[in-house]
Formats: structure tokens, sequence, C-alpha cells
């Protein structure tokens, strides 16, 4: 049989647009799809949230596929290395509580798993924008990349959120919207983003997971996001805390909707 192009494209169409309105409704939208959100995608969608991740790049994984420098090796604690066994990732010891993994096959596993546990990944997708209703974040207002990239001006479209959750890394996208648009303090210490201070890897490994948690209604923050939301340092080529992070902000939603339903 011979192959049609329309055919083809009409597939491609019909199946997208299919998928994108079915996720224009969610219980998490999840903005970045780094390793933090990649695990707490396949996290929640576990437990049976429905999940969107919104990634502006192509290519979904953040920091992670680089290693360090563009070497693609990751290091992670025991700790880190619990929830790559989780996914069957390969690891090696390299000295005591130092491990190594191949970053690429990393990525591309986390991100099978979130995908095949249900969560949707829209790439090339940019967060301009959030929907507030009574003090409380309720959704994302989205457009492609590349016209964030060209300049021109399109409008949006939306998608309603009972959570979302900013995990776009040192940038802290979503709640720079947040600060610049809405009239609604943050839970830090300034009620602002703090921002993002010097490497220093084992404090940063710490504070990445303590910073994890709601920082307003609707919005919660982790990976990178969590540290430069509260002042905490980076943390290098170090990917433990951000694997940790997901699964601890999957966690948190969890708890919290279940708390509602009871």
């Amino acid at each position: 049989m011979a192959l049609n192009e329309i055919t083809i494209t009409k597939a491609i169409v019909e199946r997208f647009s299919q998928k994108f309105l079915e996720y224009t409704e969610v219980d998490t939208a999840i903005v970045g799809a780094g390793p933090s959100g990649l695990v707490a995608a396949y996290f929640l969608a576990k437990a049976g949230n429905k999940v969107a991740i919104f990634e502006r790049k192509l290519s979904v994984g953040g920091g992670m596929w680089g290693g360090g420098m563009m070497f693609n090796e990751i290091v992670v604690q025991k700790e880190g290395k619990e929830i790559l066994d989780i996914f069957n990732i390969r690891t090696e010891e390299y000295q005591p509580d130092y491990y190594t993994a191949d970053a690429v096959e990393s990525i591309t596993t986390i991100a099978s798993y979130a995908t095949r546990a249900g969560a949707k990944v829209f790439n090339c997708m940019s967060v301009e924008d959030v929907m507030i209703r009574e003090n409380r974040v309720t959704g994302l207002v989205i457009n492609w990349s590349p016209v964030e990239m060209t300049g021109i001006h399109v409008d949006p479209l939306t998608i309603r959120a009972r959570n979302v959750i900013d995990t776009t890394g040192h940038a802290n996208e979503v709640l720079r919207v947040i600060e610049r648009k809405a009239d609604m303090k943050l839970n830090t210490e300034t009620g602002k983003v703090m921002g993002e201070r010097s490497l220093w890897a084992d404090k940063a490994e710490r504070l990445t997971i303590e910073n994890t948690k709601k920082i307003c209604p609707g919005v919660f923050v982790a990976g990178m996001s969590a540290n430069a939301a509260f002042g905490g340092p980076r943390m290098g080529p170090i990917f433990g805390g951000m694997l940790l992070s997901g699964k601890k902000v999957a966690e948190l939603i969890v708890a919290e909707d279940q708390k509602i339903r009871t």
C-alpha cells in the first residue's frame, strides 16, 4: 500500500489535538521537564493524578543531558541512587556515597517511565502567565516557544490546573510571573523570589529537598527552582537532590489531595 502524505498529516493533527484538548484541565501542571519535573510526573501519574508537563525546549531532560560541562555522566549520593534504582537505571560506585550513571540513559529512562505512567509532555510550549482566582493560582497561560523567541504577537491559550509545580530551574519562570503580575506574596522570607546563591554542593543538595514545598496557593516549587526561590546555593552536576525533590513534591501533592477528600 502506498503511503498518503495527507493521511499522515491528518493523523498527527487529529491525535495531537485530541491529546491537547484532553489535557486542558489537569490535576497537576508541571512547568519544566528536567529531572525533578519528570520524577514528580512519574510519581503523581502513578498515584492517579492527571499530569501535564510543559517544556519550552524541543527536548526534555533539562541540565541532566549534559552531566557536567558536557561530560554526560552524572553523580548521585546514596539517597539519589535509590531513586535511580526505582527506574532500573544502572549505577556504578565511584567512592563510598558517590555513584555515577550515564546521563542519557538516566533522563530517557525517567522520561519513559513518566509517560508510560500516564503523564503527558507538551514540548516547545512556554508559560507566559498564570490564571488567578480568589488569590489562588488556578492555571497556566501558554504559547508556542517559537512565538516567544521571535517576539511576534500571537495570543496564548490556557490550561486549568488544581496544582502547578515550578520546576523551571535557575530562572523560576512561573514564580517570576506571579511576582511581577499578581498581588500575591510567596512563602519566602521576603515574600518574593530570593535568588540563587553561589555553588555549594553539600548545602545545596540538602536545601533542595528542604525547600521543596508549597510556595503560594496553588503552586509548589521543586528542584533547582526551590533553591533559587528560597535563596539557596546551586549544586552543580550532582543530581540526587533533584531526583529526591521530584519525589517529595509528588508526595506533598498526593497528601494534600487526600486531606481535601477526607
